[in-house]
């Protein structure tokens, strides 16, 4: 590589500053020479070596700077117009050709491994099945650029490839136990009388003497105060079948410790597909005596007032939950479908969300739906299960592994299954290599087919079964360079390599057959073949994994469950699992849309819908929204809402739980939505803390901390967004004043954990700002101001989209290349869809 940029003449370019131009020397010196060195920045030190990324990386500062008008400083005297261009002309110039060289040379990415999601991914779309469940069996990836797709940060250490090992062969016994015996998929019914979870709360024991945290039997509508009280058997059972179909247990509050009915007597036999259907419906419980009113009377049952949202999860002992589905039950008596994958050993637990956990306190705790009247409570009667299902037999993934050989459960052998070749020896090697064709993305030489076949033949010789012997080969395929690794080489793309870039931006996983086809057939570079396939690809429903990858990093939408609303300032979302569940399917639910309809880039900060459910509405502010189901709902005129810059996923994740931080959001939303990333804060300068008593605001605080020079070049550019969206909590909630905590409680209300409010209205928000030159208000002002350059938020998109699809950010050379696709997408107002096409047929992605 040293001899190219020789070749090219460009280590002749390692000249000091000053000799480079004497614009630096009139304009910049002043303050950024060996003595002042303003902001840590010394241009009399800084020599001239583009060939060097570090060297390269503080000269693209120094033109950027300049482009933009931030250097020098508006205090002092401006360049000319001419010579600046012209300055600006020849270091960018210079920058351009230093880096394409290095592209030349090196391509723009660097080779790299696949993260967990995309391992876990391409062992699904391998081996077909769609309910493994691996990832988290893998080490945490770092991360560069924000993103986990980038060879600089995904390594390999010994840690991680006995991880790899470990996981691949885990996946595998997973698999072929799963397809090793074909076991009835007779529907099955689960009554929740026969439920103990369900039925056990009934009584009261030293640990529960509160009627809240108690489950009640009912028949149809009506209490059933003989069994609740013991005096009369549990359920009619088999006896009396249609009086069995109307019994039911309620509850009043949520599936939240200690009461968590589950159906346990139902355990998913095999890994795959289910139906199962839920049967329950609403109930309304009558009040306690008048002044104890809020304590449900269980024997005192109605019908149900409305209908309640529900989340049923898919549950593996102790408290492991997975969500499988969001269903509503109505008044009347509902029966819920829903189709999923389920992992041998899951059971099915429903909870009424929006029903409260009561948690000890300062008093007793206080149902916050509870009135006079009484209050809601939900009915579950049974859940029917058919299951596995299987589309055809053999599965597909028993003949990706095995063929068609003959295969039966056992206990004779520690994998408990047993497949019986034909021929061991010509068997194992016809598989291997069928295997090897497939698990690897690109063309295979014979030789290669059969590199770990000495691993299966030692393994029978040493005693393996064949089932245990191929698998042991298997595990060494997936484990090997060929299967963990990217395969792309300095240059223009390949048919093949670009199949596999172009599957793993918009799968998380590895071609299918028809990419594989299209790359045999060097057809794929076509740039109207290639932008079908785009198509393909993002209407697949396969697409939802690019659409959840890609907003985990550039939203931090993984990171929405790290931290948790505080009891007593926010006691409204303290224990909202369906709230925090619902802001990330928002998110995912408008990033999908975008790329349906090809909503133009502006919709990043600004647009007139949202997709929300009950819960979200009602954060929201948006009357006439019920049920558990995400739908498209257009805002009012002139609303606060609309883009992911108010969406409470970006809002929750840009908090802690506590307070809210100019500074924090202010960083988050220059560089995750505008693209304007800030500098790293200087390691001496402590962290504004915002004041939970009341006494000052956050603006008050950064004002004393912006009269330091060094602070206020930064943060007269990070804060403005920050100010801005002041105006929403830690879960997005709008507000008008903080809330604090003093002994000053003001509210009455009462939170999901059952407790009183403990907090008051203190200081009003504060929301206006300058960014840019241009006031604004609050946060309708601040979106018009970011309008203003609609090509900017596109531009961010395509980088965004740039590091995430290919591991590398736009470089200074690749530049030029992303107006290009600009231009090409304006006409339709940049739209969303747009930008990954351009993309897709841009040399920033056909090339390495």
């Amino acid at each position: 590589m040293l001899a190219r940029f020789l070749a090219l003449g460009l280590l002749a370019l390692a000249l000091p500053a000053k000799e480079l131009a004497p614009f630096l020397d009139k304009h910049c010196l002043e303050c950024h020479d060996s003595q002042t060195r303003k902001g840590d920045f010394d241009l009399e030190a800084l020599k001239f070596a583009p060939t060097d990324p570090r060297n390269l990386a503080a000269w693209v500062k120094v033109h950027d700077q300049i482009a933009t008008g931030e250097m020098p400083p508006r205090k002092k005297a401006r360049p000319e117009a001419a010579a600046q261009s012209a300055y600006l002309a020849d270091l960018g110039g210079k920058l351009a050709a230093a880096d394409r060289a290095r592209l030349e040379a090196e391509g723009r990415t660097v080779k790299r491994r696949l993260n967990r999601f995309e391992y876990e991914s391409t062992l699904r779309d391998l081996l077909a099945a769609p309910w493994l469940d691996v990832r988290e069996s893998l080490p945490e990836d770092s991360e560069s650029h924000r993103f986990n797709k980038s060879g600089q940060a995904l390594d390999v250490s010994h840690v991680q490839l006995a991880r790899y090992l470990a996981t691949a062969e885990d996946a595998l016994r997973q698999v072929l136990v799963a397809s090793a015996e074909k076991l009835p998929g007779t529907p099955r019914r689960f009554y929740a009388r026969d439920q103990g979870s369900y039925v056990g709360p009934m009584k009261f024991s030293v640990f529960n003497t509160s009627p809240e945290r108690a489950t009640f039997p009912t028949l149809g509508y009506a209490a059933q105060p003989e069994v609740r009280a013991g005096k009369a058997p549990t359920t009619v059972g088999k006896a009396d079948p249609a009086k069995r179909e109307l019994e039911g247990v309620g509850v009043v509050a949520s599936a939240y410790e200690p009461i968590e009915p589950k159906f346990s007597a139902f355990k998913a036999p095999a890994s795959g597909r289910y139906r199962i259907k839920l049967c329950g419906h609403t109930v309304w419980v009558g009040p306690g005596e008048a002044k104890r009113w809020f304590i449900p009377n269980l024997d005192n049952v109605g019908p149900g007032r409305r209908s309640e949202p529900v989340t049923v999860y898919a549950l593996t002992p102790p408290r492991v939950m997975r969500r499988i589905a969001n269903i509503d039950l109505n008044p009347e008596v509902t029966v819920a479908d829903i189709d999923v994958q389920l992992v041998a050993g899951e059971s099915i637990q429903v909870d009424a969300v929006r029903f409260f956990r009561s948690r000890p306190g300062a008093g007793r705790f206080q149902n916050p739906l509870a009135t006079a009247e009484g209050q809601p409570g939900m009915v579950m009667r049974w859940i029917e299960v058919e299951g596995p299902i299987y589309d055809r037999w053999p599965t597909p993934a028993y003949q990706a592994l095995f063929d068609d050989l003959p295969v039966r459960r056992t206990d004779a052998t520690p994998l408990k299954v047993e497949v019986t070749p034909k021929d061991p020896a010509k068997d194992a090697e016809r598989l291997l290599r069928r295997f090897v064709q497939q698990a690897y993305r690109r063309p295979v030489s014979p030789t290669e087919e059969v590199r770990f076949l000495p691993v299966i033949q030692n393994a029978l010789k040493t005693g393996s079964s064949f089932a245990e012997a191929m698998v042991a080969g298997y595990t060494a395929v997936l484990s090997s360079p060929g299967f963990l690794y990217l395969q792309d080489k300095p240059g223009r793309l390949d048919d093949v390599a670009l199949a596999e870039r172009l599957s793993f931006f918009l799968w998380n996983s590895g071609p299918d057959a028809e990419l594989r086809r299209l790359a045999a057939e060097g057809k794929l570079r076509d740039r109207a073949v290639l932008r079908a396939q785009v198509d393909r690809l993002l209407d697949d429903p396969r697409s939802r994994r690019f659409v959840d990858a890609f907003l985990d990093y550039w939203l931090d939408l993984r990171k929405a469950g790290v931290t948790n609303p505080d009891e007593n300032l926010y006691p409204d979302y303290y224990l909202d699992d369906h709230l925090a569940e619902s802001c990330v399917d928002e998110s995912r639910a408008f990033f999908a849309e975008l790329l349906r309809g090809d909503l133009p880039a502006r919709h990043v900060v600004a647009s007139d819908f949202v997709f929300v459910n009950e819960r979200l509405a009602a954060l929201y502010g948006l009357p006439g929204v019920v049920g558990a189901k995400l739908r498209k709902v257009t805002l009012p005129k002139d609303s606060v809402r609309g883009g992911f810059l108010t969406q409470a996923s970006v809002l929750k994740v840009t908090a802690n739980g506590t307070t809210t931080s100019p500074v924090v959001r202010g960083a988050w939303i220059m560089e995750r939505l505008l693209g304007r990333k800030p500098p790293a804060p200087p390691p001496s300068v402590p962290a504004v803390e915002p004041d939970i008593r009341g006494a000052t605001t956050i603006r008050q605080q950064l004002d004393r901390h912006r009269t330091q020079e060094s602070c206020a070049a930064c943060h007269t550019k990070i804060d403005p967004p920050g100010f801005a969206l002041e105006s929403f909590d830690i879960f997005g909630g709008f507000r008008t004043n903080y809330r604090a905590i003093d002994g000053k409680t003001k509210d009455v209300g009462i939170g999901k954990n059952g407790q009183k409010f403990a907090f008051h209205q203190a200081l009003p928000v504060e929301s206006y700002g300058e960014l840019d030159g241009r006031k604004f208000a609050e946060i309708r002002d601040f979106r018009q101001v970011v309008l203003r350059d609609e090509r900017q938020l596109a531009r961010n998109l395509v980088g965004q989209f740039a590091v995430f699809a290919t591991g590398a950010p736009v470089g200074f050379a690749d530049r030029p290349k992303v107006e290009a696709l600009l231009d090409a997408a304006a006409p339709r107002g940049y739209g969303v869809r747009s930008l990954v096409h351009g993309l897709v047929t841009s040399d920033l992605f056909l090339n390495k």
